[in-house]
């Protein structure tokens, strides 16, 4: 059985840097597309990156909102991948999880409901 967790969360200044990381166990990590989400009181949950599974060629993306802020990397050996936050600002609170699939296509990649397996989150809080 897969599983996920998230650390890394916590309190920042506008302007400071976060690094979050998701554990998977349970499954052969370069099997799976991990992805991260996050939403913010009141909001929906919202895609924030993802990193394709290494058989469907290990791409990285985007949300605009985020580009050229957060980075996504992983490590093989500790079954984990990252997502180094820098440049936060308010706007980025959020509970932010961290979800895998097996199966994900291109054109899903951003659909919350298309991901199998989720951690149970972690908080940003960014302050003004």
């Amino acid at each position: 059985q897969v599983q996920l967790a998230e650390s890394g969360g916590g309190l920042v200044q506008t302007g400071g840097s976060l690094r979050l990381s998701c554990v998977i166990s349970g499954g052969t990590f370069s099997r799976y597309s991990v992805g991260w989400f996050r939403q913010a009181p009141g909001k929906e949950r919202e895609f924030v990156a993802v990193r394709r599974s290494s058989g469907s060629g290990g791409r990285i993306y985007y949300t605009d909102s985020v580009k050229g802020r957060f980075t996504v990397s992983r490590d093989d050996a500790k079954n984990t991948l990252y997502l180094q936050m820098d440049s936060l600002i308010p706007e980025d609170t959020a509970v932010y999880y961290c979800a895998a699939d097996a199966g994900l296509i291109l054109s899903s990649i951003r659909n919350q409901h298309q991901y199998d397996h989720w951690g149970q989150g972690t908080q940003v809080t960014v302050s003004s």
